[in-house]
């Protein structure tokens, strides 16, 4: 995975845009009205979803695989913390966060990764504080294309697999991590608005 998101940064740089996209804006709502001052934000990529929670005085802290997005980040004046890194080899510190802020990235891991992923996010949290994920959904166009390497999990192109979720594949990874909501949402492509949205879904925790 290292090697296809570094490539894919060094051919297409900021290849979203800037503008952050709807899930986070909406989780950056919920963490001001929950009172969230310090996030955690794994697959940070070069910033684009992170400034909202910043310029909303929230504190970020980042992880990210591709050394070339973290550059990126720096060169747009990202003034956060990052981590240089794989997800899976979380936890990089010993802090507790108010909340985590993971976008577009669980569905991007295998089936035992995403299962760690969920574990050291949730061991990362304060008691009472709130992580939030937003992952594709099986109502994305591109379920079932390309090749099947188990149920819901397929390899869209060499070197990308992805795992489409629906509500009960989230009950049953997040069901013991504090799940309480699951909303559907239809993530407009705003780099290329003649593109058809995503279908993700947003998944809620909190550690009791």
């Amino acid at each position: 995975m290292t090697e296809f998101w570094e490539a894919s940064f060094m051919e297409n740089q900021a290849m979203w845009g800037y503008e952050p996209s709807d899930s986070s804006i909406l989780t950056k709502d919920f963490f001001l009205e929950k009172n969230v001052k310090d996030i955690l934000i794994p697959g940070i990529g070069y910033g684009r979803n992170a400034k909202i929670f910043i310029d909303n005085g929230i504190q970020v802290t980042g992880i990210e695989i591709s050394e070339t997005a973290i550059n990126l980040a720096k060169e747009a004046g990202l003034p956060v913390p990052v981590y240089h890194g794989s997800v899976e080899e979380m936890p990089y510190d010993n802090r507790l966060y108010d909340g985590i802020y993971s976008y577009a990235l669980i569905h991007l891991l295998s089936p035992e990764a995403r299962e760690k992923f969920i574990k050291d996010c949730y061991n990362q949290l304060r008691p009472g504080g709130y992580m939030v994920f937003t992952t594709i959904s099986k109502d994305a166009p591109m379920y079932g294309k390309g090749k099947k390497l188990d149920k819901d999990y397929y390899e869209i192109m060499e070197g990308l697999r992805m795992f489409f979720y629906d509500a009960d594949s989230i009950r049953q990874e997040f069901g013991h991590y504090g799940l309480f909501e699951i909303t559907e949402i239809a993530e407009p492509n705003k780099h290329a608005p003649d593109k058809p949205s995503f279908h993700f879904l947003m998944v809620k925790c909190q550690k009791r």
